[in-house]
């Protein structure tokens, strides 16, 4: 006899069937190890922003071969002039524009000087021009640029209106003005980097820190009552630190290349201390008749600014979020 009711229907007198564990077929089921009955436990592991950026840096080969040429041209930097018995200003005219040979690796110049060792001495100069010119721009561009987003309204526009009137005058100019000054030597060219460089960097940031300065954890640490100074140092410029990194690793090879540039004019480091740009200078009377003069300045300028570009796309690709697959 059937109970009907308005949802379903069912007869009670029938018997309830359960399949024991005799009537399931082994060949459709199979019961679950109890090692993979754990459903709460996360088998891979959690992977950080950083961890992921430098295992994508990791696979790209053009950045892996940039960090190996900036390695290894710091070596030569470094031990270039310590290998052989040699300096950079000790003249030979016994040895006069010499090919390269096994006294003379890379050969000599018209003075008789060894070329290894000047190009071990210009990449000293080049490296470390980069390198601290990047650096000072660096700290001043991402703190001028973080105060502005910060603080918004018309601080801001001052201060993005000092950098539009300063970025009008081509950046060579203040180059050129400051070193008829200072006169030919690192010193000012490191002054006239500094004084123009940071201005990329500092537009750069100021448009990272609009973007983010009003999300959930920046009001978070406002209501908890941090200082305008402790948002914007521990958590508005490090949460932009990637493409600060990327512009920095940018501005790298651009410092090397006014550098050589100053310095192939005749306004850069003066002779007989070797810049890559002075050595490229010096070559030019001879180059017909002695390539050798230019081949390894040339090289060694052209390779390191490939290398650190090759860096910056990696890093770029790495760090920016929106490149993610």
């Amino acid at each position: 006899m059937k109970k009907t009711t308005d949802a379903f229907e069912f007869e009670p007198s029938l018997p309830l069937f359960l399949p024991s564990d005799g009537d399931i077929q082994p060949e459709l089921f199979e019961v679950l190890p109890d090692d993979e009955k754990q459903t709460d436990i996360i088998n891979r592991p959690s992977v950080s922003y950083w961890m992921n950026a430098r295992a994508k840096l990791k696979g790209d080969p053009l950045a892996m071969f940039g960090f190996v040429v900036i390695f290894l041209m710091t070596l030569f930097a470094i031990l270039g002039p310590m290998v052989r018995p040699y300096t950079y200003d000790e003249q030979n005219y016994s040895v006069i524009n010499q090919t390269p040979g096994p006294e003379h690796w890379f050969g000599t110049d018209k003075f008789g000087r060894d070329l290894f060792v000047r190009v071990s001495y210009g990449a000293r100069i080049s490296l470390t021009v980069g390198i601290v010119a990047a650096g000072v721009n660096m700290v001043i561009g991402v703190l001028y640029g973080g105060i502005a987003g910060y603080l918004g309204g018309g601080a801001d526009m001052m201060m993005m209106r000092i950098v539009d009137i300063v970025a009008a005058v081509p950046q060579m100019l203040y180059m050129i003005i400051i070193m008829m000054f200072l006169g030919p030597n690192m010193r000012s060219i490191l002054a006239a980097l500094c004084l123009t460089y940071w201005l990329g960097t500092a537009r750069m940031v100021r448009a990272q820190v609009l973007s983010i300065k009003n999300q959930d954890f920046v009001m978070a640490a406002r209501v908890i009552g941090e200082s305008d100074l402790n948002i914007l140092v521990h958590h508005l410029i490090p949460n932009s630190m990637g493409p600060i990194i990327v512009t920095v690793t940018f501005l790298i090879p651009q410092a090397i290349f006014y550098e050589a540039f100053l310095s192939f004019i005749g306004i850069g480091i003066s002779v007989p201390v070797a810049s890559w740009g002075t050595l490229v200078n010096d070559s030019l009377s001879n180059m017909n008749m002695y390539p050798h003069l230019m081949l390894f300045p040339s090289l060694a300028i052209s390779l390191t600014i490939f290398a650190f570009n090759f860096i910056g796309d990696g890093l770029r690709d790495a760090l920016d979020p929106r490149l993610k697959q």
